[in-house]
């Protein structure tokens, strides 16, 4: 027989648990047509570096989610794996090199790839330590890396499968450019934020009339170098002359076109825009409209690219400072009006995105959307909650060709190779032997890497063996729930739904659980600029991995955002520590021999804890059919929310019915049947006690693995132990024996009769050690019999020297407390509760002492000086005081009557 610590030791638990369970290969999954599948894809942390605390909260339920499933039969994949995480990790590793003074480019792409790994070897080595750490429990034998070969070949297929469909393109397109990174970058990656900025107001000269003037307000004056029109509103009468006029564009010797487009506003500042087709994506479109040139101003870090201007050479900010001084000087700035303006910004480096004209790889998105637009319209995808799924319409009824090539090194290299004879363009797999245009044999391959989004995109049918047909692709997918953050919804969210579709002709998942962001104890998102981010490690470290999964989990409901406390770990890891002393009490009262008495309630010789548990004995107490039938309840609410993926709730539930109904109840009603009767009472006792236990433990387990797995370890050691570990044993089920209601409405009775006299004696500042006889009276002869039953545990729980039942007041005295619970009265005689002497002695006290208090704090209040001179706080003090005394006075005097 094991023994439980006195003390609940987390870090002594935790990490031979956990090696316990990697040495079973309980994690593990296999093709088992026996069993139905149940799959969940983790979505990849990235190889950047540590994971946060919003990881902690996605593994937390996704691991909740699998260990639930796995108890109830499935054969469960947790898919685990890291991502590339291409521009994240590329500027990591230069950032690294940089302080070791080595430039990226003196490497060169081989020799800088060669870091990267070594990078992503040792993240991902750190990102899976932290996985352990949290009792995350997927199958390791499966770990992928977006990068892999595996991966990298399913990349390639779905490259050449969209080209040859025709659904990517190489092209010329205005897309959003990082100057910092030096890279495309979708929309989805940029983050609008609000910013201070300028209206500045320039005026256009109208060719050959003197000292005439279009003007034009904008946000970026240093891109009036690439304008390439004004436009007004066709319908707007102001400008109906114009239309067609040449104007000279200031600060160069050039001229522009004066053009008529519905885009314009008229309403909206002077009516007349500048049109700059390389710089603004709306300008882009009524340049095609009307054949306007494109005219790039900015090389890739962002200078001025206009050889033979005055501003060539110029950061695009120093060149504005210029340009608009220059404006001012030649009379063309007529005004500036301060202005607030989103500003699109890198969502990995935080740069000022620049709109640009680049060639660049799309994939064409129209057709692609319509299918992932019907398969949640139709149910095949659904969102918990579900008005996420307004969210992933909203993005896919407005999407846009997705630019996918990124001018980086780390990452897929587009498999797309050029002919070094004749330029002609080639996509696939490997290197071609020969041109088809000119026979040559010399290629160059495309510089440009894949979008990580479009790797990630085919995750949850790539880490399956997809594009091959594999055992596992057929079993395990499509997948049942992806669990993520509502803010990677369109990011990737929604490309695994049309990549899924058009790759596999599947949605790739049925249900997305949607959870909120984890923030601090403030509401602050966690950041590094704000220094509020806090270390699951360190959590782990002082309070144990359950008591963190606790704390997230609490409370949690899918699609909100959490606040972290401290406080809140210390009450999960309170938690843990009642859980602990529960278990050890039923252990220190269930030795050797009381084992041997309770296998006799088995038809086994040598019974299992599970066999002694498996059939309910005869005889039960009502105490014991009553914590029965609300565990029983219990189980079914929990399975019920679980199955709903509420599983903050379905935690509030087993956590209360543990502390609550088992600890505070059960545990103080049986014990005078422990310590005093012996015999079957203390057998049936014991029986219940580890019934509930046991139960209890199963459900508590998706959260909190590594506490109830020892513990439990220590139950099933009391009999023969040669049972399964806590992690694949079975899921506790309703089962319609165990309801009791007629108990269980029974003891809420006499827990409510208790509730009533802890309540008064509280009132009246009675100690728990002062005993009082406590008369019950009730005309109803079914409540009488069920306080009969239940005396011995009622007087307990009710601090009762002897419990009186009977049918009227007959031989009660006068002065006893009355308190009244449904069909019965509780009367307590008052000399029992109080000493009167000793009580009116010290009333006579305290009265003094509140006269005394009150006479001081009035005199204050009377004394002008005081009331001239003290602040504004204490006066107001002093006057609160006065109320109070007056009334603890009130009620010290009410007190006294009452006494007499």
């Amino acid at each position: 027989m094991k023994e439980l610590a006195k003390q609940y030791n987390p870090e002594e638990v935790e990490d031979r648990i956990y090696e316990k369970w990697l040495k079973g290969n309980y994690f593990s999954a296999k093709v088992n047509h026996a069993k139905k599948p149940f799959s969940i894809m983790m979505p990849p942390p990235n190889v950047t570096g540590q994971l946060h605390m919003g990881h902690a909260l996605d593994n937390a339920l996704q691991d909740t989610l699998i260990r639930f499933k796995r108890m109830q039969g499935y054969e469960t994949l947790w898919q685990p794996g890291t991502d590339h995480a291409a521009i994240s990790t590329e500027v990591k590793v230069i950032n690294m090199l940089k302080e070791q003074g080595i430039d990226k480019h003196d490497l060169g792409r081989e020799g800088f790839l060669k870091e990267a790994w070594k990078w992503k070897d040792k993240y991902e080595k750190r990102i899976v330590d932290q996985l352990h750490k949290m009792g995350s429990s997927p199958d390791w034998n499966r770990i992928r890396f977006t990068m892999d070969e595996g991966c990298s070949h399913a990349v390639l297929q779905s490259f050449i499968h969209l080209y040859e469909k025709g659904y990517i393109y190489k092209g010329s397109k205005i897309i959003n450019w990082c100057p910092v990174c030096q890279t495309s970058i979708s929309d989805a990656e940029v983050l609008h934020e609000e910013k201070e900025g300028s209206f500045w107001h320039i005026l256009y000269p109208i060719v050959g009339e003197e000292g005439k003037y279009v003007e034009i307000a904008t946000t970026r004056p240093e891109t009036l170098l690439g304008d390439m029109a004004v436009a007004v509103n066709p319908e707007d009468e102001r400008y109906k002359d114009l239309v067609g006029k040449e104007l000279q564009l200031p600060l160069t010797d050039r001229t522009i076109p004066v053009i008529a487009d519905q885009y314009v506003d008229k309403e909206f500042g002077t009516g007349c825009v500048k049109i700059t087709p390389a710089h603004d994506p709306n300008d882009a479109i009524v340049g095609e409209r009307h054949n306007l040139a494109v005219m790039n101003i900015l090389t890739d870090d962002a200078k001025i690219d206009l050889p033979g201007s005055k501003y060539h050479g110029m950061d695009r900010y120093e060149a504005r400072k210029q340009m608009v001084s220059d404006l001012e000087a030649q009379g063309l700035l007529k005004k500036v009006v301060p202005h607030i303006h989103n500003v699109g910004i890198h969502d990995r480096c935080g740069t000022t995105v620049e709109p640009m004209v680049k060639p660049q790889w799309f994939v064409k998105m129209e057709e692609m959307a319509k299918p992932a637009i019907e398969a949640l319209k139709n149910g095949e995808l659904q969102f918990v909650p579900e008005n996420y799924g307004k969210t992933y319409l909203h993005w896919l009824e407005n999407i846009k060709d997705w630019c996918i090539s990124r001018q980086i090194w780390w990452g897929h290299r587009i498999p797309a190779y050029y002919c070094d004879s004749c330029g002609e363009m080639l996509v696939s797999e490997e290197m071609p032997k020969s041109c088809p245009k000119c026979g040559g044999t010399h290629f160059t391959q495309d510089e440009d890497t894949l979008d990580t989004w479009f790797s990630s995109a085919l995750w949850p049918f790539e880490t399956l063996g997809w594009p091959e047909d594999t055992e596992d692709y057929r079993y395990f997918y499509p997948t049942d729930v992806l669990v993520t953050g509502y803010d990677i919804i369109f990011f990737w969210v929604v490309r695994m739904v049309f990549s899924g579709i058009e790759q596999t002709g599947k949605v790739p998942f049925k249900k997305v659980l949607i959870h909120g962001l984890v923030r601090d104890d403030q509401g602050r998102k966690m950041s590094k600029s704000l220094g509020n981010g806090i270390d699951p490690l360190e959590i782990i470290a002082e309070y144990g991995a359950d008591a963190l999964r606790m704390t997230l989990l609490t409370g949690n409901a899918p699609g909100n955002d959490m606040r972290f406390y401290h406080s809140r770990v210390e009450a999960s890891r309170n938690f843990m520590n009642k859980v602990w002393n529960a278990s050890r009490f039923l252990f220190m009262n269930c030795n050797e021999e009381e084992c041997k008495a309770l296998s006799m309630l088995s038809s086994l010789e040598n019974p299992t804890l599970a066999e002694l548990l498996d059939k309910v004995p005869e005889n039960l107490e009502m105490a014991d059919k009553w914590i029965l039938s609300k565990l029983n309840s219990v189980v079914a609410e929990v399975t019920r929310n679980l199955e709903s993926f509420d599983l903050g709730i379905a935690l509030d539930k087993t956590q209360s019915f543990i502390w609550e109904e088992f600890c505070d109840w059960y545990i103080e009603m049986v014990k005078p049947r422990l310590y005093n009767e012996g015999g079957e009472s203390k057998r049936l006792a014991l029986w219940t006690l580890l019934k509930v236990l046991k139960t209890s433990l199963s459900l508590l387990h998706p959260f909190c693995p590594f506490i109830t797995e020892e513990i439990y370890e220590t139950e099933k050691s009391l009999f023969r132990d040669d049972e399964k570990p806590l992690i694949i044993s079975e899921f506790p089920k309703y089962t319609e024996t165990l309801d009791f209601d007629t108990e269980e409405k029974e003891i809420e009775e006499i827990k409510e009769a208790v509730r009533a006299v802890r309540n008064i004696r509280t009132e009246m500042n009675v100690p728990p050690s002062k005993k009082a006889t406590i008369y019950l009276v009730s005309e109803d002869e079914s409540l009488r019999k069920s306080f009969q039953h239940s005396k011995v545990f009622f007087a307990t729980l009710a601090f009762a020297s002897d419990v009186i039942i009977q049918e009227n007041r007959d031989g009660i005295p006068e002065n006893a407390v009355s308190v009244l619970i449904p069909k019965a009265n509780l009367f307590i005689p008052f000399s029992d509760l109080v000493d009167i002497e000793k009580e009116r002695e010290r009333l006579e006290k305290e009265e003094e002492r509140l006269k005394n208090e009150i006479q001081r704090a009035e005199g204050m209040l009377k004394n002008e000086r005081f009331l001239s001179k003290a602040p504004k706080e204490k006066v107001a003090e002093e006057k609160e005081k006065a109320d109070k005394y007056r009334q603890m006075l009130e009620q010290v005097k009410e007190r006294k009557k009452m006494l007499s």
